[in-house]
């Protein structure tokens, strides 16, 4: 499957800042969907961000996916790759 990589930086109340990637399937178009889902996954963490915009979550390129990639897009629609400061 080919996926979608939407670079994504948010700012955390700490002063740290995140960077994670939200993949889609390469088909997939709606910006304020994909936000929609980062903004979920940020939704789960247990220390405090800024709100995820399209000025800090960017289209960056298409690759292809590893089957975990593949399993969390058939079962939430997405599926996120944590990069730095994420946890």
């Amino acid at each position: 499957m080919k996926v979608s990589v939407w670079d994504t930086y948010v700012q955390r109340k700490d002063g740290k800042t995140m960077h994670f990637d939200i993949l889609v399937p390469s088909n997939f178009k709606n910006e304020t969907q994909i936000i929609s889902f980062g903004n979920s996954y940020l939704s789960a963490k247990t220390f405090e961000t800024k709100s995820l915009t399209a000025d800090i979550c960017n289209f960056c390129h298409i690759e292809t996916a590893p089957e975990s990639v593949v399993d969390d897009i058939s079962k939430k629609g997405y599926s996120i790759i944590e990069l730095k400061n994420c946890n």
